[in-house]
């Protein structure tokens, strides 16, 4: 295995792309949704982005079907991240873009708290705890927040996402996931998400695909070649050449940049209170992912 090295300049540029990327995909939700409705938005998503990976797996020869022992927990993590997407989509079609992506991001921080209980090594030191009380505060300060519109529902979506979020970060680290490709475990996350979404769909009374303007197809084509295909697969490949918590502490941009999306794009008016609110959470996420000195 390759020893993994200090990011340079070109690393830092791409993780700065990849978290304008992240921060924008609920914009492109919101712009799909008046023809897609959310739970089918996020099957479509799963189901053709699980198609381009496949076919970039074949491509590149990676072994999708050995015996490994992950299949149970491929399956459980392919369930926890179809749970997570759902709320995203239905609480970012209830509240603003701004809203949801703070409460989202604040995953990291209960990823922190799961890693301490279930993965050995992964004991949080006191930088960390201050990071989670941080986030959780402004969590809290955003809840209370009633100037900058939003939903009180779709709020707590969005929290309920960021735990289904952490949940699956910590199934994969502390099982077999852990010790197979990235691109089998991605597999895994898309494919059992677009099985149980589109029944999901269905059973929900959703109305599906009520048209294909030019605007939607292109917020789809975004969601599905750029965010689930083309930048998960980036993040995976920095991931397998560079030191993890130099990437991590990057994460705090895509709620910065989310926030800025829904002002500039879809008119979302934060007031004073609630940016205070997400400079906590951006807070929390960097003191939790900063790396400790030895």
């Amino acid at each position: 295995m390759n020893q993994r090295i200090a990011p340079g300049p070109a690393a830092f540029g791409l993780m700065v792309l990849l978290c304008a990327i992240w921060g924008f995909q609920q914009v492109a939700m919101k712009f799909a949704a008046a023809e897609i409705s959310p739970i089918m938005q996020a099957a479509l998503r799963s189901g053709l982005g699980a198609v381009l990976v496949f076919a970039w797996a074949q491509w590149r020869g990676v072994a999708l079907f050995g015996h490994d022992a992950s299949l149970w927990p491929g399956l459980l993590a392919g369930l926890l991240f179809g749970l997570e997407f759902v709320f995203i989509f239905v609480g970012v079609d209830l509240t603003t873009v701004s809203r949801m992506v703070v409460f989202l991001y604040t995953a990291p921080c209960f990823t922190v708290l799961g890693l301490h209980f279930f993965v050995p090594g992964e004991r949080m030191g006191w930088r960390q705890w201050g990071g989670v009380m941080l986030a959780f505060g402004g969590l809290v300060l955003a809840f209370i927040d009633k100037a900058s519109g939003g939903n009180a529902l779709g709020d707590f979506f969005g929290v309920l996402a960021a735990l289904f979020w952490a949940a699956t970060t910590v199934l994969i680290r502390a099982t077999s996931l852990a010790r197979v490709t990235a691109t089998k475990v991605l597999l895994y996350q898309l494919v059992v998400s677009a099985a149980v979404m589109f029944p999901l769909s269905w059973l929900m009374g959703e109305r599906g695909i009520a048209g294909l303007s030019a605007p939607t197809l292109w917020a789809m084509a975004y969601q599905i070649v750029i965010v689930a295909f083309a930048s998960y697969l980036a993040w995976f490949w920095l991931l397998t050449r560079f030191l993890a918590g130099r990437l991590l502490v990057f994460s705090f941009l895509t709620p910065l940049f989310g926030v800025g999306f829904g002002m500039i794009l879809m008119r979302d008016q934060p007031s004073l209170h609630f940016l205070a609110a997400a400079a906590m959470v951006v807070g929390g996420i960097v003191l939790v992912n900063m790396p400790s000195r030895k």
